[in-house]
């Protein structure tokens, strides 16, 4: 599903029209969204419904919603920021449906919004919508600072939740009880800036946005992402042809089932691919086992620890299922000899993850650059790895690799060799958290960080591997330019660990036949979506690494539906 800015939207928005989808019955379907969503969630007969109205057309939206609602048995309030006029047939229809009205400019002291506010079940927020780049003032900035004054003796304030809405993520995968109020906005909360993610410190934080066609841009930055809630992608009738290039993709449900790898009934362990972890060491004996069971969770068929044989004992006691390569080590850390040994075990294998808990020991570094003849990129001085000069010619490579995921340490330590892109046997696939994309490009994480889709799309190119660029809205790149943002942001996820899970059940999809990018992006999916069932089940703190192996296998079943 493509993100729009505001100009794509308006460009997709008028081909429409002139396609003969008319604004007003975009309107009419965006309303009909907005109504059906919450009626999804909460019965809405006898219940007290606020409507915020602005005076554009997304306070139409929010018109047509109340007309709706108030069919189905709300008490529903339109409050009116400026007045609309008599001859607009939303607002005639709202107030024809039995709708209270109420302006702004007839109720100075607020009293009335303030009832309202302080008796809703629900406060549908349509003031303004993708058009806004001013900072709220005047009326507008009241209002606004009476609905949170109001809503805050109520709940916390501000809100901050966001999991993905169909069409984003399989219907109801993170549903909870709506509060109340409950805090729904059109489009996005008022105050949000659509192509530059800035947020008035005003704004209102919804609970959901529902937005239109596509989602937009801002949706996916901070910090007006905090504000937006869950997000629903509501089909108003736009058809995709009408959409200007240059918009870049978010991962969706649709996207996620089509790449499913298949499950024929007369399967056996092998034909689900074999995948080895390259991985551990007496100071993280965790890292390994958290990636190979991630891959088997995701169905991979067989899967090996290769791993420093000091730690065997540790990891033996926790997994049953999971087969071993034991390595050479020195203290518990692999040594370059270890490579040899590695490279005859794991021929067949159709995928591999190198790096979680290696450590940056000197003797786990020079392990990584044995295995891809990095040996003559750096050597040794006063100071540590210094880089050869230029006319140093690297050997060819003497070992041929499975298909090749790094992570972590793997990472740190290609980093630390000359041209270490174009020795990685690839396309590899890459993931690295912003900290680490800052050590393989050279950049400031906060350079990365202002723009992580045309990082990771510049990098992936360059390189010819794949990007996972970890973090909230992990994006994936590949070296043809594809991209894509996986739609999470979630602090339950940021615990240790975590990173390890995901290189695994990249792994495991990457060993079932799916080419690098397709691996990556569904991998990167389902982790998110078990981010979220486990942030459902347990909440935004206290949820571990572990927590999201058990939820693996749930994503996937949620896309088959």
């Amino acid at each position: 599903m493509k993100a729009l800015t505001v100009a794509q939207m308006r460009q997709a928005e008028a081909a429409a029209d002139a396609a003969g989808h008319t604004y007003a019955r975009m309107m009419e379907r965006a309303g009909q969204a907005v109504a059906a969503e919450i009626m999804r969630r909460m019965p809405v007969r006898g219940r007290r419904i606020l409507v915020l109205v602005g005076p554009g057309n997304n306070g139409g939206d929010g018109l047509t919603a109340a007309r709706l609602l108030k069919e189905a048995g709300a008490e529903v309030a339109c409050y009116l920021l400026k007045p609309r006029e008599e001859t607009d047939p939303v607002f005639q229809a709202a107030k024809a449906a039995g709708c209270f009205i109420a302006q702004a400019g007839d109720d100075r002291t607020w009293r009335v919004l303030r009832l309202w506010v302080r008796s809703a079940a629900v406060l549908v927020d349509a003031l303004l919508g993708t058009g806004t780049t001013r900072p709220l003032e005047g009326d507008l900035l009241r209002m606004l600072q009476i609905v949170r004054a109001e809503v805050s003796d109520r709940r916390p304030w501000p809100v901050s939740f966001f999991a993905p809405g169909a069409p984003l993520a399989p219907a109801a995968w993170t549903s909870r009880a709506p509060p109340e109020p409950w805090l729904v906005a059109v489009d996005g909360p008022t105050g949000m800036n659509y192509d530059t993610g800035e947020l008035d410190p005003n704004a209102f934080h919804a609970d959901l946005t529902v937005t239109f066609a596509h989602p937009k841009v801002g949706h996916f930055r901070f910090p007006a992402a905090h504000a937006v809630g869950e997000l629903v992608v509501a089909d108003i009738g736009i058809d995709p042809k009408w959409v200007p290039e240059g918009a870049f993709e978010v991962m969706d449900a649709a996207t996620a089932r089509a790449w499913r790898p298949p499950r024929p009934a007369d399967a056996h362990k092998n034909t689900f691919g074999k995948v080895a972890v390259v991985a551990g060491s007496t100071n993280y004996p965790g890292a390994p086992g958290l990636a190979a069971h991630a891959a088997a969770r995701v169905g991979a068929g067989w899967v090996t620890l290769a791993i420093p044989r000091t730690i065997y004992p540790v990891l033996a006691a926790r997994t049953a299922e999971i087969t071993y390569i034991l390595l050479p080590d020195e203290l518990g850390v692999l040594i370059p000899d270890a490579v040899e040994v590695l490279a005859k075990a794991v021929e067949g294998y159709a995928a591999m993850v190198l790096g979680p808990g290696l450590t940056q020991e000197k003797e786990a570094v020079a392990f990584v650059h044995r295995m891809f003849g990095m040996e003559r990129a750096l050597k040794r001085g006063r100071l540590g790895f210094q880089l050869e000069p230029e006319t140093a010619e690297a050997p060819p490579p003497a070992f041929s690799w499975p298909p090749l995921i790094v992570d972590a340490d793997g990472l740190n330590a290609i980093a630390q060799a000359r041209d270490w892109a174009a020795r990685l046997p690839g396309p590899a696939i890459l993931t690295p958290h912003p900290g680490e994309m800052a050590r393989l490009t050279g950049l400031e994480k906060a350079a990365i960080e202002a723009d992580r889709l045309g990082i990771a799309r510049q990098f992936a190119q360059a390189w010819g591997h794949v990007v996972v660029l970890k973090g909230a809205f992990t994006v994936v790149a590949a070296p043809d330019g594809r991209a894509l943002v996986m739609p999470f942001a979630n602090p339950a996820m940021a615990t240790a660990g975590t990173g390890d899970v995901l290189a695994g059940a990249i792994a495991g999809l990457r060993a079932q036949g799916l080419g690098p990018f397709e691996a990556a992006a569904l991998g990167a999916y389902l982790h998110g979506l078990a981010g979220e069932r486990a942030r459902a089940e347990i909440g935004e703190a206290g949820v571990t690494a572990g927590d999201l192996l058990p939820r693996l296998p749930m994503a996937l079943r949620a896309l088959g539906g």
